[in-house]
C-alpha cells in the first residue's frame, strides 16, 4: 500500500531550519545525511509521525523565491495536537510567531502561526 513518506520545505539554511523545527516544533531530526559539498538529505517530523518533512536548501534563483511561499500565501501545514493549550504555550514560549488568537471551529480548536521561514501552518486539535 502506497503512503506518502516525505513533503518538501524549501528552506534557506539546513542547521537554522534544523534547530527550527527541532527546538521551536519539538520535531525529531530522523536524518541528516550529506550528498554532497552543498546538498544533504535532511528529515524531521512530530514524534510518532509517518510523514516526515524534507528540509531543502534552494540550489536557482526560483526556488529562493518559493521560500515562505510554497503553498501561495495559504495555510499549506497542519500540525495536529492532542492537547492545543500546551502545544500552544510551548510554542510560544519558544518563539514561534501565532497569526492568530486561538479559535474553535466546528472541526475542532485551531490557530495559525508563521514558521521561521514564512510558511503558514495551522497548530489543531481535532474536535473529539
Amino acid at each position: 500500500m502506497p503512503r506518502l513518506a516525505a513533503l518538501t520545505v524549501i528552506v534557506p539554511d539546513y542547521d537554522e531550519a534544523i534547530d527550527y523545527f527541532t527546538s521551536a516544533l519539538g520535531f525529531a531530526l530522523l536524518e541528516d545525511t550529506r550528498l554532497n559539498e552543498s546538498k544533504r538529505w535532511v528529515r524531521v517530523a512530530p514524534p510518532g509521525a509517518e510523514t516526515a518533512i524534507l528540509l531543502a536548501q534552494p540550489k536557482n534563483e526560483k526556488e529562493c523565491a518559493a521560500i515562505g511561499h510554497q503553498t501561495g500565501g495559504r495555510v499549506g501545514f497542519f500540525l495536529e495536537t492532542d492537547d492545543f493549550d500546551r502545544d500552544h504555550a510551548r510554542m510560544t514560549a519558544a518563539g514561534v510567531t501565532f497569526e492568530e488568537s486561538p479559535r474553535t471551529e466546528p472541526y475542532g480548536k485551531v490557530a495559525v502561526f508563521r514558521d521561521a521561514f514564512g510558511n503558514l501552518w495551522d497548530l489543531i486539535e481535532p474536535r473529539r
